[in-house]
């Protein structure tokens, strides 16, 4: 990756990032915050598998890490927790992405997969190979892309009136996520119990028990949607400017629109396989970020950037706050989210008021 800097003036200094052969624009300022997200999140990270009832102090994980240290520690560190704390950063910048993506496609601050339904189809999807087959992680995420493709389809076209309005889709979105909830709560009661118990767990999002071959797929699954955005290049940023502009431009908003959508929901349904549908991080770390590196629209690499940390915390948080009782993750974004879409919800108000 080289970064050239930019002698043309566009309101604050800029340089260009360019990776391989392709380039994009980018201010220091945002350069500044991913870098200061990036080492928050290292430093996070030593904490996260240094704490517990088995303590281990954070010269002695970094000894772990570079090999120096090969006591008790090293089975604590790596087989216990670091598969934890990756699947953690792992899944946050998945679900930091895929917020950015449906917040840039609706170019609305509440068009978050979490509001508009497509985390509950999601589920829904998931739920239903769980109920069919019992199918492993492959089989449930399969179930959770097609079930959220299906829903984001629904409420694409529910929504659709001579153009896309940002307040409809939320709107349909809302309704179409309640009824899947109730159809999501159908299924589990149907459920054995023991598969009901574990579904419903679940269902609040946890990262309890994810072990190294959780944390492959995922990466994997993350360095192919890195490809597939830097094939597409600068789009994402000309649909923020609308159809027309878009269409002046010579892109063809459609199929664009569709591509970002098919990545969007990917994202969610891996993210949702792995450690369930994990509310509001998707809602939360595209605004975060947006308003950290005070950029005029979304950006992908500084929402995921964002997303890592908040997941990241929300998980410490949840395996301390009650001592020796592990809240699921899920819990805590929903507490920590909840205020702030209410925050949103009053600003967005007075902006229309």
């Amino acid at each position: 990756m080289t970064i050239v800097a930019n002698r043309v003036e566009f309101g604050r200094r800029q340089c260009v990032v360019r990776v391989g052969s392709v380039s994009t624009r980018a201010s220091w300022r945002a350069i500044v915050v991913v870098a200061a997200l990036a080492a928050g999140a290292l430093v996070l990270a030593v904490m996260a598998v240094g704490i517990g009832k088995y303590t281990v102090a954070p010269g002695d994980v970094l000894g772990v890490l570079v090999g120096t240290n090969n006591s008790f520690d090293r089975v604590v560190v790596l087989d216990w927790r670091m598969p934890r704390m990756l699947m953690a950063l792992l899944i946050g910048a998945a679900l930091g992405v895929s917020g950015a993506i449906f917040q840039a496609l609706t170019r609305n601050a509440l068009g978050s997969p979490d509001i508009i339904g497509v985390n509950s189809g999601a589920y829904t999807g998931a739920l239903v190979v769980i109920a069919g087959i019992g199918g492993g992680y492959y089989a449930i995420a399969a179930g959770a892309l097609v079930g959220g493709l299906v829903i984001a389809v629904v409420v694409y076209a529910l929504s659709y009136r001579n153009g896309l309005a940002g307040y409809r889709l939320i709107i349909v979105g809302i309704g179409v996520s309640a009824v899947l909830n109730s159809v999501n709560q159908w299924i589990v009661i149907k459920l054995d119990y023991h598969t009901a118990v574990t579904a419903s767990v679940w269902q609040q999002g946890t990262l309890n028990g994810l072990d190294w071959t959780q944390v492959l797929p995922m990466a994997a699954c993350l360095a192919a949607v890195t490809a597939a955005l830097l094939a597409l290049g600068p789009r994402l940023q000309v649909l923020q400017m609308g159809d027309d502009a878009a269409g002046a431009l010579g892109l063809r908003p459609d199929r664009a629109r569709l591509e970002y959508l098919v990545i969007g929901v990917g994202l969610i349904a891996v993210a949702c396989a792995a450690a369930g549908p994990i509310s509001f991080v998707a809602l939360a770390a595209p605004q975060i970020a947006r308003r950290l590196t005070a950029s005029a629209g979304i950006s992908l690499v500084p929402s995921a950037a964002m997303g890592a940390v908040l997941l990241l915390v929300s998980d410490v948080i949840a395996q301390q706050l009650l001592g020796g009782n592990e809240l699921p993750v899920g819990a805590v974004t929903v507490c920590l989210g909840g205020g702030y879409l209410i925050y949103l919800l009053v600003a967005q108000a007075r902006r229309q008021a």
